[in-house]
């Protein structure tokens, strides 16, 4: 059986290399592709951040890597294929994205959060499997995907009018103002009806922003505490 020591490991575009520098090459890509990704997903306050997603990428990196290491020192003793454990990595790490998909009032969230999980996960895999160029490439990839299509969307999408009807506190009234002026929202027509004696208030706002823009509020509005009920509808 080879020594660790001694042994190679091939890493794309660089070929056979000592092992050991092999493995810190892929630990350090690891590192920083998760780091890439959880950032932006860290920016937009998302729930599975830098070290979540380091930690994704670490973990896939180092089954793989397991496998592999397991396949060339025990092949003539027990060979096995190196493929079973990413398999593993695949559906387990489905339960992980599962975790961060929720649904609240009708609405299902978490959805890119999961997806983002899963792709960390597969760039995990391709970094232990040596593809370590590849994965820098899919990074930029992946975060060109989760930059750039929303306002491609907003080119492409036609802005439509939107009624939206809230009911909460005057303070969560008052937040979801600021929320509103953050998303720089088009407000054609807003109209404010308080009650004092319970400090509610009855909110009816007349939108015109895009699908995605709109989802972005509505997706507020069921994450807010203090807002207890809101409808909309599209009007032509």
């Amino acid at each position: 059986m080879p020594s660790l020591m001694t042994s190679t490991m091939p890493i794309e575009l660089l070929g056979e290399i000592n092992s050991y520098i092999a493995i810190g090459i892929k630990v350090v890509c690891a590192i920083f592709v998760g780091a890439v990704i959880g950032l932006d997903r860290e920016k937009k306050l998302k729930s599975a951040g830098i070290k979540t997603q380091i930690l994704i990428c670490l973990g896939a990196t180092l089954f793989t890597l397991i496998s592999l290491l397991n396949y060339q020192y025990y092949i003539n003793t027990n060979p096995s294929d190196p493929n079973r454990v990413a398999a593993q990595i695949v559906s387990g790490i489905g339960f992980l994205g599962a975790g961060a998909i929720f649904q609240q009032r009708g609405l299902v969230v978490g959805m890119t959060t999961a997806a983002a999980i899963w792709i960390v996960a597969a760039l995990g895999i391709a970094i232990g499997s040596g593809y370590v160029f590849s994965a820098l490439l899919f990074t930029l990839t992946t975060l060109i995907v989760l930059n750039m299509i929303e306002p491609l969307m907003r080119l492409i999408q036609p802005e439509k009018h939107f009624i939206l009807e809230v009911i909460g506190s005057d303070d969560g009234l008052k937040r979801l103002s600021r929320k509103l002026d953050e998303l720089e929202t088009n407000i054609i027509d807003q109209q404010v009806f308080s009650n004092k004696e319970t400090s509610k208030s009855n909110v009816h706002l007349d939108i015109r922003a895009s699908n995605r823009e709109f989802k972005r509020i509505i997706e507020y509005c069921n994450s807010s505490k203090s807002i207890e009920q809101f409808t909309f509808q599209v009007t032509k």
